[in-house]
């Protein structure tokens, strides 16, 4: 194969301008073999005539970082320095959004080259750097996980391969459950603001702290199970239908209890398929102290269901739902709830405050957020716990690989590495009472 490589050639302004008004006459093929360039060339040419026009003749390619839409991208600047005065993320694929819908505006969709304008990510970082913008984040204190305990790990794992050993567990019967802590309010940590701003302010809609609970469960085989919201309120709205698919229950403190757990295991566990048929499972969940009481391994056993308790500190290693998939489930919550936001549903108090969005609204984006998590996911999701591998050793590898926890990856789901909860087990006492306004003084549970 030969060496030779084509030399990059310039040209300037007044030769494009020439290839251009003879190509007009005698067509792009013709101006092609004319005057020797890629008829590529002459088309890009033809759509940037009005720039080339206004360049000097003597002036070549314009190089570096230079708009091709100066006016489109000053309105644009404006609309975000306007979102961030007013308190609201901006995202890259916010950014993208708004290019587009002013590209389709009277004003500038018949520009020359407007029509292939596609407001690309590599575009959007181009306009990012023209005008000082970068993403930016809000201040927090980042919790810092457990160090890795092997010898927990490896006991944890050889019960698992035991019980799987002894009963011969079909894929569909080990499962995953997990309480998570949400609030009303889900800014991102991170927003598209100006370089050199000091103080970073986010608008909400003043409840982040206002919490409520999901409680998601997922299969070895990719399943998904029905999602659980419990309120923090006595009871539920009379009359007020929720999205199907969704158990909503209300808990005077919004989180799950002893009690809550027993329903858990009969309305959502117990549904399960397979379990109809008596099959046996393994339900691998943490020790929050509400899973590990007499009444629940009792109602487990009723339900020949072994509990695999994961130990205190490694749900961010052995927990399926905590490694993989939480964080796309409450990327995707986020997401729905900055379009509610800047699209303007939000509605305002008597005193003028922007109301929380209603539970109403939130049960949909439970629903949504958890039937977009593929199924594949959360097969890998267990491969990667240890916890479904094939007992041969063939799927060992999959402990170290990395899981892709985006299907597709948006921009919203890189604002927030480390915005994840940690379980019960996890809290100190004084942090579960800032939470749910309640503390349990039961005793740790210390072992399977």
């Amino acid at each position: 194969m030969s060496d030779w490589k084509r030399k990059r050639t310039s040209y300037e302004a007044g030769f494009k301008l020439k290839v251009v008004e003879y190509a007009e006459v005698h067509g792009n093929s013709n101006a092609m073999r004319e005057f020797g360039v890629n008829e590529k060339l002459v088309r890009d040419w033809r759509k940037a005539k009005e720039t080339l026009s206004g360049m000097p003749f003597a002036k070549r390619a314009r190089r570096g970082n230079v708009s091709s839409f100066p006016e489109l991208e000053v309105e644009l600047n404006e609309w975000i320095l306007c979102q961030r005065q007013d308190g609201y993320i901006v995202t890259r694929d916010s950014i993208r959004l708004r290019a587009v819908q002013l590209k389709k505006t009277d004003k500038y969709k018949n520009l020359p080259g407007m029509a292939t304008f596609l407001a690309s990510s590599g575009w959007c970082s181009r306009f990012m750097e023209r005008h000082s913008l970068t993403l930016r984040q809000r201040t927090k204190i980042a919790q810092k996980l457990p160090a890795v305990l092997e010898e927990k790990i490896d006991s944890f794992h050889r019960f698992v391969i035991k019980h799987r050993k002894q009963h011969e567990y079909d894929l569909s019967q080990i499962g995953n459950m997990d309480e998570t802590p949400m609030t009303f309010d889900l800014p991102s940590n991170r927003t598209v603001d100006s370089s050199g701003a000091k103080t970073i302010l986010v608008k909400t809609t003043g409840h982040e702290k206002t919490h409520f609970t999901v409680v998601l469960a997922c299969m070895a085989d990719g399943k998904k199970l029905k999602p659980v919201v419990i309120f923090k309120r006595k009871t539920l709205p009379k009359g007020v239908k929720f999205t199907p698919g969704v158990i909503v229950q209300a808990h005077p403190k919004g989180w799950m209890d002893e009690a809550g757990t027993q329903q858990w295991l009969r309305q959502v566990w117990n549904t399960r398929p397979g379990a109809m048929m008596s099959k046996r499972s393994m339900l691998v969940w943490d020790m929050f102290r509400a899973h590990i009481t007499e009444t629940s391994r009792k109602t487990a056993q009723d339900l020949r269901t072994d509990m695999a308790v994961i130990p205190g500190g490694l749900t961010s290693v052995l927990q399926p739902l905590d490694v993989c998939l939480n964080k796309p489930f409450k990327d995707r919550l986020r997401k729905m709830w900055l379009e509610w936001m800047t699209s303007g549903s939000a509605t305002l108090t008597k005193g003028g405050n922007l109301q929380k969005p209603d539970i109403t609204v939130v049960v949909s984006w439970v629903k949504q957020a958890w039937d977009s998590i593929p199924e594949d996911m959360v097969r890998k999701s267990f491969l990667k716990c240890g916890i479904s591998n094939a007992m041969d050793g063939s799927e060992d590898d999959a402990l170290y690989e990395d899981v892709d926890q985006s299907t597709p990856r948006s921009e919203t789901d890189e604002l927030d590495d480390n915005d994840n909860y940690t379980t019960d087990a996890e809290l100190t006492p004084e942090q579960i009472d800032e939470l749910f306004n309640e503390s349990d003084d039961g005793e740790e549970f210390d072992g399977f």
